[in-house]
């Protein structure tokens, strides 16, 4: 027993996120402890001089207001390193240059497409705000990028596209604005990469160098003094940062949120506990796994955070 009492949640008018944190860690609440655990991990983090910190998560937070948050931390220099799948440059970058809906999980999804759009939960995304926009923007920007290449990676031709979005809502932008590089293992797997894959219809001599990718991402986890993780989903975005911080001995801090179990084995259920058994996370890492949404779990601990580094 650890002679912590559970104390009750005092809610207050005008009370701040922070504050708001503070009552949840005292609470013995379930998830709600937990949330609040996954802040103080971050601040500490944040706080860790020569900790690198890395973000991953799945594309579909990136077609919600929750891009807002991730580029608000790419903005306060909250972030060192994203690892990320593919669908998270076409949402940014569509966003960038047309709108997204409000929809609903239970629309008649025939006739979505009949219409033309298509529905992400409970989000719309018309096909003139995605795959038509992409390609009408996209293929220039290669033109210019590439010509006279025969070998790039991801994390360079992402940085030089984000260096031509004159656009602060945009992530790209900030990442390029910040120094803070993007790795996406999948590249192929969504429009961004589709645009490249139809460039390279008309030059063959161009390569994607994932190689160069993971030799990028070797220098900076061994140079490392430490290394955290908030880790959102699973998938490969996920599994990269892990995989690297095995080779350092693991993780010092870890942020996991997830909406998934682990009862199938599956990468995405996967709690924190079972990274240390393959030396991706140490053994005395501070760590924490929230259960929960991340458009909900994501911008409580940013908003704490950010009142606490401010203060």
């Amino acid at each position: 027993m650890s002679g912590r009492k559970v104390e009750d949640i005092k809610v207050r008018e005008c009370m701040s996120v922070d504050e708001l944190m503070r009552e949840l860690k005292g609470s013995g609440g379930f998830t709600g402890r937990k949330v609040a655990d996954a802040v103080d991990i971050m601040e500490k983090m944040a706080r860790s001089e020569g900790c690198v910190k890395f973000l991953s998560f799945p594309a579909c937070i990136m077609a919600t207001g929750t891009r807002g948050v991730i580029v608000e931390l790419v903005k306060r220099k909250l972030v060192d390193v994203i690892i990320t799948t593919c669908g998270t440059l076409d949402h940014d970058l569509a966003r960038t240059w047309r709108d997204y809906y409000h929809g609903d999980f239970y629309m008649d999804d025939a006739e979505l497409r009949r219409e033309g759009i298509n529905r992400l939960g409970n989000i719309l995304v018309p096909d003139e705000s995605y795959g038509l926009v992409l390609e009408e923007r996209l293929i220039p920007m290669f033109e210019e990028i590439l010509e006279g290449k025969s070998s790039i990676s991801t994390r360079e031709l992402i940085d030089q596209v984000g260096s031509r979005i004159d656009d602060e809502s945009s992530l790209l932008h900030w990442c390029h604005r910040n120094h803070v590089p993007i790795f996406v293992p999948g590249i192929t797997d969504g429009s961004f990469g589709s645009q490249v894959w139809m460039y390279w219809q008309t030059h063959r001599k161009l390569h994607i160098n994932l190689f160069q990718d993971e030799q990028d991402l070797s220098d900076i986890i061994f140079h490392a003094k430490e290394t955290g993780a908030v880790i959102v989903g699973g998938g490969i975005s996920k599994h990269h940062v892990i995989w690297w911080n095995q080779f350092r001995g693991g993780l010092d801090y870890a942020v996991y949120m997830t909406t998934a179990t682990e009862f199938d084995g599956s990468l995405s259920g996967a709690q924190v506990r079972e990274a240390v058994s393959w030396g991706k996370v140490k053994e005395t890492a501070d760590h924490v796994t929230v259960e929960g949404d991340a458009t909900i779990t994501l911008p409580m601990t940013v908003a704490s955070l950010v009142e606490r580094m401010r203060k």
